[in-house]
């Protein structure tokens, strides 16, 4: 893996940069669709590529369960088995682990639990977290990290940072495939101290690149902003960092304000799915009565395959009506979105005018949340 930071905006943390694994180079800022169970839920990947999306997130906790690693590594890996060339990162399923499933037993090795697919009791540990993600075959692995709840106590968020570093340095060691990168994950909840105590420790185990979770679990957008202004530049300067599971727009250009150049979120595609467009203009409602005559395009100036052929009164239709092509074309939108976002964002690093579009898109954005 290979990473070079192109430009730093002179007036906030803003970098452009490059990022380059097995399976092609990126630019960055970058945002990820999320595709937990090897797919872009209701689109192919032409689709998702014609958005302009370059890298994709998987999920080994979701894949482990099913089909199995063994299955995806015997069809020839993550890649040719969703049909993707180009890179991907799997998330270690830590946070599903400790969100999601039910009967948990947490001990010094990892955490035992119950399968939600058949209730076997099954077991993920750093080993196992490894072990799963290397035979999947994504460009970039995750470590295995404790997410704690919020809110939590000071002392439980303690104990998840301390878990974090030892899972984390226990990956380090077991990890043995070179050809795929390894992000370590910062915890500490909203905790400045142990943040810190986090983000060093981690660094100092000397991963390809830094993640901040324990974010978008409920915080508040106040603190979590906070969180990732107070934590992102304690991280190394010259590798990537990834602000996992954030997030809607106007966090993603706070954040990349504050030096992140990695993001993933279902929020386009989630939203997508229950009607909700994003605009420059905020959200933009497809099911409201207002839409049902509405000869407009989603967004005027939007070259995606929904704005070019649909209106809204059609999207309105799809969605009353039940029909599956709605939640697929206003996926295809609202992705194709947030690329743009990121390529504006990227454009204006490198023009040095970042702070400025920041804050215009901002207001903007947050001046209305649009109804047709």
């Amino acid at each position: 893996m290979e990473f070079e930071v192109q430009v730093n905006d002179a007036r906030t943390r803003a970098r452009a940069g490059r990022l380059t694994l097995r399976s092609g180079s990126v630019q960055t800022p970058i945002f990820m669709p999320v595709g937990s169970r090897a797919t872009v839920r209701g689109l192919t990947p032409a689709h998702v590529r014609d958005t302009g999306a370059r890298m994709l997130l998987a999920n080994a906790y979701h894949l482990a369960l099913r089909p199995g690693a063994d299955v995806v590594a015997g069809l020839g890996g993550l890649h040719a088995f969703m049909a993707w060339d180009g890179p991907i990162l799997t998330d270690s399923g830590g946070y599903q682990v400790f969100s999601l499933a039910e009967h948990r037993e947490l001990t010094e090795g990892g955490v035992f639990f119950r399968s939600p697919v058949d209730g076997a009791r099954m077991f993920l540990g750093p080993r196992e977290c490894m072990a799963f993600q290397e035979r999947l075959g994504a460009d970039v692995a995750m470590v295995l990290d404790h997410c704690p709840p919020y809110p939590c106590t000071r002392e439980l968020a303690a104990q998840a940072v301390e878990r974090t570093l030892r899972w984390s340095a226990a990956c380090r060691g077991i990890h043995r495939r070179r050809d795929q990168a390894l992000f370590g994950i910062v915890q500490g909840s909203v905790f400045d101290d142990l943040r810190e105590r986090s983000a060093r420790g981690t660094a100092d185990l000397g991963f390809d690149g830094y993640a901040i979770g324990g974010v978008s679990v409920g915080e508040g957008d106040e603190l979590r902003r906070g969180v990732v202004a107070r934590t992102a530049p304690l991280l190394p300067g010259e590798r990537p960092r990834y602000l996992m599971g954030v997030g809607f727009p106007v966090d993603i250009v706070m954040a990349i304000g504050e030096g992140i150049d990695m993001f993933d979120c279902v929020a386009p595609t989630r939203m997508g799915r229950n009607a909700t467009a994003f605009t420059p203009q905020g959200r933009l409602r497809l099911r409201n009565s207002a839409a049902r005559t509405d000869p407009r395009p989603v967004q005027d100036d939007c070259a995606c395959l929904c704005c070019r052929l649909y209106s809204r009164a059609y999207l309105n239709h799809l969605f009353r009506v039940g029909e599956m092509l709605g939640p697929v074309l206003l996926s295809i939108h609202n992705l194709t979105f947030y690329g743009s976002l990121m390529a504006r964002a990227r454009e204006a690093i490198l023009a040095g005018r970042f702070g400025r579009f920041r804050d215009e898109f901002v207001a903007r954005y947050t001046q209305t949340e649009s109804n047709p």
